[in-house]
């Protein structure tokens, strides 16, 4: 059964403020990525846990970018990314990729290689997924990226990151497939 609603019943329900969703998404456990591209627009890198699948026919992952970031017009116009999912070795590497650092330098602190699109894949991640982007959505602040996955590499590693309360935490995961 679908759910419609109609803007003027979207209106009627209380305002959240930028405060109030801040605070509960700090509460939103998720994984730990830096998301890469390169291309004509140029190499570039951010930290992200707005990443989710999407479905596997064809494999589809939903990446979210600010569109007023250093960053975000290399990803819409590479038209290409790469998901890279850390464990607890990398976070100082997700830190450099979340701050002001210049671009040569966040890339000359990690082992990179090349995938299938070009993008750049961190050689020891837990798992990296290189992506054609096949559609953008602006929404609001940010671009949703739809990347079509085209390369998947992964680690023999058994711990992950994850981001929840403002802090780095390590969680075992199972490995068997």
């Amino acid at each position: 059964m679908a759910i419609s609603m109609t803007k003027q019943k979207i209106d009627t329900f209380p305002a959240v403020t930028k405060d109030q969703f801040r605070a509960g998404m700090a509460r939103f456990a998720g994984a730990v990525n830096v998301i890469t591209t390169d291309g004509s627009a140029g190499r570039a890198g951010f930290t992200a846990t707005a990443v989710c699948s999407v479905c596997d026919t064809p494999p589809t992952l939903l990446v979210c970018v600010n569109n007023t970031s250093s960053v975000g017009q290399s990803f819409r116009e590479n038209g290409r990314l790469c998901v890279n999912t850390l464990g607890p070795r990398h976070e100082d590497l997700a830190m450099l990729f979340g701050g002001k650092t210049p671009t040569e330098e966040r890339f000359a602190a990690a082992d990179w290689s090349v995938g299938v699109t070009g993008a750049p894949m961190l050689v020891d991640a837990l798992v990296a997924f290189d992506c054609d982007v096949v559609d953008t959505k602006v929404v609001g602040s940010h671009s949703i990226l739809l990347g079509v996955i085209r390369q998947i590499s992964m680690s023999e590693d058994d711990k992950a990151s994850i981001y929840a309360a403002r802090q780095f935490h390590q969680i075992e995961i199972n490995t068997c497939l």
